[in-house]
C-alpha cells in the first residue's frame, strides 16, 4: 500500500473532503484550506460523503460525528472496511465535550480528532503536517523481518504469516518508529511527538487507542512484539 500522495506532481493539489451539515463551520475551513492552496469539496450527510470518498479519492477526509443519515463514527467505520477507501487519512471533528466520541472515532481508524471550537490556522497545519509525512520518502528502506512478522517500508506492506494486515497510515508510522527503537520504551508524549508530531501534548489516550487497534491487526505478532510497560509507555521487544 504506497503511502497517499505518493509521485504526485507538484503542480496538482491535494484534495480534503470536508463533511459537516453547519454552513458557517463548512465556509470557515473551506475558506482557510483554499487560501493554503488546497482543493476542496464538500458533503453534508454521512451518505453523500460515502459517495464522494470512494469517487474523489480525496488526500484526506475532516469527518464530523454529528452529521445527517449515518453519522460520522459509522462513515469512518464503512470508509475503514473499504480497500478503496481504508487508506485514506481521516480527522474526525468533535463537539469539545464529547470524550467518548473522540475515542470511539479512533477506534474505528480515524487518524487523528478536531475539537470544536477549533483555531483554522492550526487546523491548516495539522492537515499540511499530516499530509507532508505520506509523501516523504521512507527514510529506513527495505524489509524489516521479525518471525512471522514482515515490513515493507518503501511500499508501507505489512503481513503476518504471508497475510496482508491491512493498517492506516498513523498505525504503519506507530508501528515503524516502535521498529527503529526496538527495546527502548517509548513514553506517550514522545509517540505523540514523534508520530502525530504534537508540538503540545494532548489526551495521550490517543496513542493507547491506535496501540489496542495495532495489536488487535497484528494478532499473534502484535502479542509477541508490542509491549507495554505499565506507567512508562511501550516498546518492541525483538523476543
Amino acid at each position: 500500500m504506497l503511502a497517499r500522495g505518493a509521485g504526485k506532481s507538484s503542480f496538482v493539489k491535494q484534495r480534503i473532503l470536508i463533511v459537516d451539515d453547519e454552513p458557517d463551520v463548512v465556509e470557515l475551513v473551506k475558506f482557510n484550506l483554499t487560501q493554503a492552496g488546497f482543493a476542496v469539496e464538500t458533503a453534508e450527510d454521512g451518505s453523500e460523503a460515502l459517495l464522494k470518498a470512494r469517487s474523489l479519492a480525496p488526500d484526506l477526509i475532516l469527518l464530523d460525528v454529528m452529521i445527517p443519515e449515518l453519522d460520522g463514527l459509522e462513515v469512518c467505520k464503512l470508509l475503514r472496511n473499504d480497500s478503496k477507501t481504508a487508506g485514506i487519512p481521516i480527522f474526525m471533528l468533535t463537539a469539545k465535550a464529547a470524550e467518548i466520541d473522540r475515542v470511539l472515532g479512533l477506534e474505528l481508524g480515524a487518524d487523528d480528532y478536531i475539537t470544536k471550537p477549533f483555531s483554522p490556522r492550526e487546523l491548516v497545519l495539522r492537515i499540511r503536517k499530516r499530509l507532508e509525512r505520506a509523501e516523504a520518502p521512507a527514510s529506513n528502506g527495505g524489509k524489516l523481518l521479525f518471525g512471522d512478522l514482515s515490513i515493507d517500508v518503501t511500499k508501507h506492506v505489512v503481513t503476518v504469516k504471508k497475510k496482508l494486515v491491512e493498517l492506516t497510515a498513523t498505525e504503519f508510522r506507530l508501528l515503524v518508529t516502535l521498529i527503529k527503537r526496538r527495546g527502548h520504551v517509548q513514553s506517550r508524549d514522545a509517540l505523540l511527538r514523534d508520530v502525530w508530531e504534537y508540538d503540545k501534548m494532548i489526551d495521550t489516550r490517543t496513542v493507547d487507542t491506535h496501540m489496542r487497534r495495532l495489536r488487535e491487526k497484528l494478532g499473534s505478532a502484535g502479542i509477541k512484539y508490542l509491549d507495554t510497560v505499565r506507567g512508562v509507555g511501550y516498546r518492541f521487544v525483538d523476543k
